[in-house]
């Protein structure tokens, strides 16, 4: 019996290549303004058209500032790469989710919301973190700027098919974790390289019972493992998220999709490359204390003794340690921070700003703390409103900036000055990621929020 991969993949290929890649065709191309440019380029040199315009949605979110987006983007970078989009969308017809329009955020955050991102689909963009909208039962993964060339001219990707991986986590998570927890802890246990080559089927309780902005989340870091994508069998969850959004289907069309889509599950007797179980219990709020995203632990845990770390690593180890500023042993608790971030395409959902105003109510801001809570898209934004969130971060001390991937990668304004700390809860904390010599410590909001009224690292469960 095939597994969930098997079945999306293969009903996408066009033609298998002897001895070669697959040919496989791609229900949705999404582009950012960074990617995308030589693609275009491209296009153009060779006298062709996009293939299936309709088929291709653009979205500027990388450079985009998080404050006076009506004005003009004061960085020249920034704004030729913003402009150089909204000429190419003209240009060849396609989509355009520009900024100052209600469409506008971080494009892995408005695919899923506006209803673009379908179980069954293949979809790619020029963004490593595409990986994201696997959580609605999709295969989708990140690609090279010469292959969405490929994608714009063809609607099909020449690729090898990845090994299928399911990792099950079973159980009832603990008071205080969430699906960035379940992330970090995963990463912690396989490493930065422990997927990859795999495609990963997330299963078992503890995921069939996050809530659709979790399984988004967790399917955001599979890239994080080393795999090449990450996804989640659609559920009931699923389809009642994507019902009566904006692109999603109508009438007798959705009776039709969600038919299909209740057949989009591995059989009980799948074969798996590989299979990985873990238990929701041993789980606990995570932070990291190194340079890439698998340096992370349990917030309360000591970072690992060097006789701990294996000959091989060890060198690497103390460089990290040495940018970080932290010590081999060290506890993190009570270690003053600069920086709160929440936001980007692996925190900038609803239920994120919902569980950072958790622990801000009725508490203050600490003193000498910066903190930046961008929404991943400007639905975001408005449902922060309506539900009053806005007025929970004001009295605590809080602006709402607004949407765009913001302090996640030093591509805009929201740069984390060097040596200083930041609790972000983004996706990478690799040297320079949120500006040149800055400290990133990825956690979840629950973690962001307690170091924020606190101003040093917290263990939230002691504030819920």
């Amino acid at each position: 019996m095939n597994t969930l991969f098997d079945k999306i993949w293969d009903s996408h290929v066009v033609q298998i290549v002897p001895d070669g890649p697959t040919q496989l065709y791609i229900d949705r191309l999404y582009c950012h303004e960074v990617t995308s440019p030589q693609a275009f380029e491209g296009l153009r040199n060779r006298g062709i058209k996009c293939f299936r315009a309709d088929k291709i949605y653009c979205m500027p979110d990388h450079n985009t500032p998080t404050h006076d987006q009506d004005k003009p983007i004061e960085d020249p970078v920034s704004r030729t790469q913003v402009d150089t989009l909204a000429k190419n969308c003209e240009e060849f017809g396609l989509n355009h989710f520009a900024m100052n329009t209600d469409h506008n955020g971080i494009i892995h955050v408005v695919g899923p919301e506006r209803g673009l991102s379908l179980p069954g689909m293949t979809l790619v963009c020029g963004d490593s973190h595409t990986s994201t909208h696997g959580a609605m039962g999709a295969v989708a993964f990140g690609i090279g700027t010469s292959e969405v060339e490929m994608v714009m001219a063809s609607q099909c990707i020449l690729q090898q098919k990845p090994k299928s991986m399911r990792i099950s986590v079973e159980g009832t998570l603990q008071k205080g974790v969430t699906a960035k927890d379940i992330a970090l802890y995963l990463m912690s246990k396989l490493t930065t390289s422990g997927a990859t080559g795999y495609f990963v089927e997330y299963a078992g309780s503890a995921v069939r019972n996050l809530t659709m902005e979790g399984r988004l989340t967790l399917c955001n870091l599979s890239i994080e493992m080393g795999a090449r994508g990450g996804f989640i069998a659609p559920d009931e969850t699923t389809f009642e998220y994507i019902k009566g959004r904006e692109f999603a289907p109508t009438g007798e069309a959705w009776d039709k999709a969600v038919a299909y889509w209740k057949t989009l599950k591995s059989g009980d007797d799948a074969v798996f490359d590989k299979e990985l179980s873990f238990k929701a219990e041993d789980i606990q709020p995570m932070i990291t204390y190194g340079t890439n995203p698998g340096m992370g632990m349990a917030i309360t845990d000591n970072i690992p003794a060097i006789d701990t770390i294996d000959k091989a690593g060890q060198e690497s180890f103390l460089k990290s340690m040495n940018y970080m500023g932290f010590q081999p042993g060290q506890n993190l608790i009570g270690h003053k921070i600069d920086y709160v971030f929440l936001g980007a395409c692996t925190n900038g959902r609803i239920e994120d700003f919902r569980a950072f105003a958790s622990i801000v109510k009725g508490r203050k801001k600490a003193d000498g703390v910066t903190a930046w809570l961008v929404p991943g898209s400007w639905l975001v934004d408005q449902q922060i409103r309506e539900e009053g969130l806005d007025k929970i971060f004001a009295e605590a001390g809080f602006a709402i900036r607004q949407p765009g991937c913001s302090a996640c990668l030093a591509m805009n304004d929201d740069k984390i000055p060097a040596g200083k700390y930041a609790v972000s809860t983004s996706n990478r904390n690799f040297e320079g990621r949120q500006g040149p010599g800055s400290r990133t410590l990825l956690a979840s909001p629950l973690v962001a929020a307690a170091a924020a009224v606190t101003g040093v690292i917290t263990d939230p469960r002691t504030l819920l």
